[in-house]
This record gives C-alpha cells, structure tokens and sequence, in this order.
C-alpha cells in the first residue's frame, strides 16, 4: 500500500467519525481533497441529516484547486439520481479530480460499483481498497442495513469488578466514575438511537440524553421495547421533548396506554412477536432499520442483552467495570454466564481494552461482523 494513500486515507476515516450519529439514514462518509503539492485544500464530512455529502463539502471548500487533485474518500462516491443534490461521482467529474483513492464499494444497489464505473469512465484513475478495513468499520451501520436489513448494534453494559450489575430502585445506581460515564455519554452521541427495555426505565428512570457540555443536541433518538405500553407517562424520558421517543409494542394487541403515551410526546411503533409473545428483536431491528436509523446502543438491563445476544444480533460489545464488587444482590448478565458470554464462546473477539479513570474499558467485535466488514472492503 502506498504509504501516502494510507497517511491521507486515515485522516478521512477519522473526520468521517465526526457524522456517526448525526447523518442517519446516510452512511458517515469522510473526503480528503489534496493537490499535487501533497496540500490538504478541501475536507468534508456527511453533513447532519445527511446532506451534503462528504465529496460535495470536500470539492466545494476546495473550489479551483480541485482541478488536478486527488480525492480520497471513505466509501464510494454515490451514483443515484434522484436525491436532493446531484450523485457524488458526477461531483467529483465536474471538478475535473484527477484520481480518487476509494475504502470500500457501497453495496447499495443504486451505486454498487456504478460509481466507480462512472469516475474510470471520465478518465479519473481509481484506486480502491486503502486502509479498508478501517473504512469498512466506520461505515458499519449502513453496510448492516443494506446487506442484512437492520442496523448495526452495540451493547453497552457497566458492572462492577465482580462482573454483577446493580439494580436500580428507581433512580440511577453509578458502578463506575464519571470519566467512562462520559465515555459512555460519547457512544450515545455516536449512536442513531439508543435502546432499553421497560424494566430500565421502571428501575432507573433515566432521561437517555447525551449530556456531555455542548453536545446535548446529539442525543439519540430513544427506543424503549415495552410489550404492553406500561411506561408511566411522567418519565424522565417525555421531559425533553425536542428528542424522539419511540415505544415499541406488540404489534396485534389492545395497547389501551397508548394515547396517555402519545399525549406524553412518544410515537407507538408496532413491531410483531415472536413464539414467546415477547417483543422479536430481530423484528425491532429490522424496523429501526426501515425508518433509517443505522446504529443502534443497546443500554438496557441483563434481560435485554441477553435477548439480543442470543439472537446474535450484537455487532459490539463495551464493558464498562468498575473497582469494587457490587455484591450478591447484583445481577449477572447473560442468564449467569457473565463476561464468559463474550470471553469463551468463540463469536467475539476483543479488539481493545484499556483504563478510563479508575475504572476498565474493554470492547469486543463479533466475529461475523468482522467478516463483514471486510468482505464489503
């Protein structure tokens, strides 16, 4: 690989990380442009509700000094017509971009290759493939929703040393410092939607809002699966009503909550239920997945992650530990195998750990998701 390449591609990759969460139901997509000198004179990332796009921003800021410069960018340049603006690849041409240095291809179908097909056929030499991986893991949530119909899912979990989770008794119960909470808080922002069950809000009242100082406005939008609609209509959760709620129930059954629920700002999402009667999480996903949402942090309880862990639905796991027990009254997760789920039985790999504050961060990648990543590299 061309250490040049590689060097421009990672600045891209990492601008492309400042879209995660605001861009939904587009994928974060990062540009470069750089001119034959090897100066940087334009840079654009997926615009908040996802437009413009990344090479847009990136040629645009450019202006003139486009002519002749190498684009490097993160995922391919769309193809579509159709959008609100013109396709990215018929940007790149009117810009007279002598080369594009490309991640991934798009699997979506509207592009799938046509972009680059359209850039080689102006003239413009594509290079594809540069830090791919890297690109590939940025832009999950959208390989996800294309390839499998729902979005890509992170598990989020804090627990003591003890690998117990406390129980809440109507308020939050902190395990850990508030420097991994605010890591926390920064998933969130990173996150289309955050999602829980019932029994979190029941237990711990939260608002789900990122409060990180100057970042509340990249607060997710926030899913509660709530089978039967029991969720008290003064939650926290309605306090902030700039920020959608959007209450999963069973689909086919009398949800008489539903209006004093909806008075309260939330919007009722039928999903259907599997054998069990229980809400199917495959199901929610894929409805997610239908209304745009790309990303999903999972924050609920035990109850909830083992119900997407064992549908194999959980693309990434962070796990949060603090340094002291939280003793027998605490919960273990994944029906009493605790972090073993994760350690032992082959379908993730730990791909970080490191210290935050006094407490340990460690994150897992399931295996598949890997595979998928770079199958579409």
């Amino acid at each position: 690989m061309n250490p040049r390449d590689a060097h421009y591609m990672s600045q891209a990759v990492r601008i492309a990380r400042r879209g995660l969460g605001q861009v939904w139901p587009n994928p974060a997509v990062g540009a470069i442009a750089v001119d034959p000198s090897g100066e940087i004179v334009g840079r654009g990332w997926t615009a908040p509700g996802g437009r413009p796009h990344a090479e847009a921003i990136a040629l645009d800021q450019a202006g003139h000094r486009a002519e002749g410069s190498t684009l490097y960018v993160t995922l391919e340049p769309c193809a579509h017509e159709g959008g609100r603006g013109a396709p990215c690849s018929g940007v790149i041409v009117a810009a007279k971009v002598k080369r594009v240095v490309i991640g991934i291809r798009d699997p979506d179908p509207r592009t799938a290759g046509r972009g680059i097909e359209r850039l080689t056929n102006a003239g413009i030499e594509v290079t594809e493939g540069v830090l791919a991986g890297e690109a590939a893991s940025v832009t999950l949530g959208h390989l996800m929703r294309v390839t499998e119909g729902r979005p890509a899912v992170t598990l989020k979990l804090a627990m003591g040393s003890d690998g117990r989770i406390p129980q809440g008794d109507g308020k939050p119960v902190w395990t850990t410092g508030p420097q991994a909470r605010s890591h926390g808080h920064l998933l969130r922002a990173m996150n289309d939607a955050i999602l829980v069950g019932r029994g979190t809000i029941a237990a711990d009242d939260p608002s789900l809002t990122c409060r990180l100082p100057g970042m509340s406005c990249r607060s997710p939008v926030r899913v509660v699966m709530d089978r039967h609609l029991r969720t008290r209509p003064t939650a926290r959760l309605f306090e902030d009503q700039m920020i959608p709620v959007w209450l999963l129930c069973a689909a086919g059954e009398p949800q008489p909550n539903a209006d004093p629920l909806h008075d309260s700002g939330a919007e009722i999402v039928p999903v259907p239920i599997d054998e069990l009667g229980m809400i199917d999480p495959r199901h929610a996903l894929e409805t997610l997945a239908h209304r745009g949402i790309t990303r999903v942090l999972i924050e609920g309880g035990p109850s909830v992650a083992e119900t997407f862990v064992d549908a194999d639905l959980v693309d990434e796991a962070v796990i949060y530990q603090g340094p002291n027990p939280v003793g027998e009254a605490g919960l273990t997760p994944f029906g009493g195998e605790g972090l073993d789920r994760f350690a032992g039985n082959g379908h993730f790999k730990r791909i970080a750990a490191r210290n935050i504050g006094p407490d340990r961060m460690t994150r897992w990648r399931r295996i598949r998701s890997c595979s998928l990543a770079l199958s579409a590299a």
